[in-house]
């Protein structure tokens, strides 16, 4: 009987603790800016691992609508050891990569994170048309005991994809007027 009382009362605990989470859109252009998310079980109005604002632990998703294709990169910034499923649209896109498992932590320096390999990341190539991103932390830095800290700091940016024939061109007219350089010099010899 006792044990019936105590597994009714949780469940009415998680489903008016599930009945209040809020969930906040931010809107994102293709301009590579980080765009930050948190993760904390013990904050998160929904009581889970995803990604969610600080402020009032809502859930955060992220949209935006292309023309073109674009990159989308994720990365931890948290103790490395953290590793998130990502949504495009409701459908898993994919894992970030496998991180070290260290105690250091970049704060909110996503570049610094990103550069170092020690942290958890994805890029992935999205089409043009409507995007709405979410995530899920999967994997958690574990402390010296083992146990998962089920809290961290993330981001993700959008950025456009470069097009191979405006590169090509930039390349060209940089190797154009070297060589221009180059044999106004010899002739001035």
């Amino acid at each position: 009987m006792k044990f019936r009382l105590s597994a009714c009362l949780t469940a009415m605990m998680a489903l008016a603790c599930a009945g209040g989470a809020s969930a906040e859109t931010i809107a994102v252009n293709a301009d590579n800016t980080w765009h930050a998310f948190d993760v904390d079980e013990l904050l998160s109005a929904s009581g889970g691992l995803d990604w969610i604002s600080i402020e009032d632990g809502s859930t955060l998703s992220f949209t935006f609508t292309t023309v073109t294709d674009t990159l989308l990169t994720i990365v931890d910034a948290g103790f490395a050891g953290d590793r998130f499923n990502v949504f495009n649209n409701g459908v898993l896109l994919g894992q970030t990569s496998v991180p070290v498992q260290t105690a250091s932590s970049v704060g909110l320096n996503f570049d610094a994170a990103l550069a170092t390999g020690n942290y958890s990341f994805a890029t992935y190539l999205l089409s043009a048309g409507t995007h709405t991103i979410t995530g899920t932390l999967s994997q958690s830095w574990l402390d010296e005991y083992g146990m998962p800290l089920n809290a961290t700091v993330g981001a993700l940016r959008v950025s456009p994809v470069p097009l191979p024939g405006a590169l090509l061109l930039l390349l060209s007219g940089t190797g154009a007027l070297g060589f221009m350089r180059r044999r106004k010099v010899a002739v001035a010899v």
